[in-house]
Order: C-alpha cells, then sequence, then structure tokens
C-alpha cells in the first residue's frame, strides 16, 4: 500500500515539474538509462508532448553552389521534431543549464 502511494507520489511531482517547465529547454532521463534533451510544450493526459532536436547534415549532392561556398563543408542544422512521452517512463527531469557569461549590456 505505501509502494502504491509512493510511486504516485513520484508521478504527480514528476508531473508538476512538467508543468513548471514548460517551454524550457529540459534534460529527460528515461527508465531505461537513456538521456535526451528537449523542449516542454505541454501535457496531454498521462503523456509529456516535447520537441525534441536532432542534428541534420545535408546531403552532399542536394546543392553544388552551397558546396563550393563552403569550401566543401556540408551545412548542418538542427531540427526540431514534437514526439510524445508516457510519463511513467520518464525517471527525471533537470533544467538544461546555459552558462552565465557577462551581465547585459547597458542600453
Amino acid at each position: 500500500m505505501s509502494l502504491e502511494k509512493n510511486n504516485n507520489r513520484d508521478a504527480q511531482n514528476l508531473r508538476d515539474k512538467c508543468e513548471r517547465f514548460i517551454n524550457y529547454h529540459t534534460m529527460f532521463t528515461m527508465q531505461d538509462g537513456s538521456k535526451f534533451d528537449g523542449i516542454i510544450e505541454g501535457l496531454d493526459g498521462d503523456c509529456v508532448i516535447v520537441l525534441v532536436g536532432e542534428d541534420v547534415i545535408e546531403q552532399e549532392g542536394a546543392n553544388q553552389s552551397n558546396l563550393q561556398r563552403q569550401q566543401g563543408r556540408p551545412r548542418r542544422f538542427r531540427r526540431f521534431r514534437r514526439r510524445r512521452i508516457p510519463l511513467s517512463s520518464l525517471l527525471t527531469l533537470s533544467l538544461l543549464a546555459y552558462p552565465f557569461i557577462a551581465p547585459p549590456f547597458p542600453f
């Protein structure tokens, strides 16, 4: 009985944390130990909707003029795809730490 209450409390704490971190870049740890980063877009029932980033490299033969302009290096960019992650498969959730470099300019 107490184990079920503890699991329900952990699930509710994780759901509350997801609600607080909506629109923030967060780090997710899954039950199987895998980790990924993404932006929480919202909650839908027992799932969290996350924009997961993936690195994309443009194909070499796609556009020859771009390759000449960039000294033969392929173009790279980051694409975000929407994923539905069940809350039951999440283990932890934390904000992705960005370094604080300098104070803002006084404009």
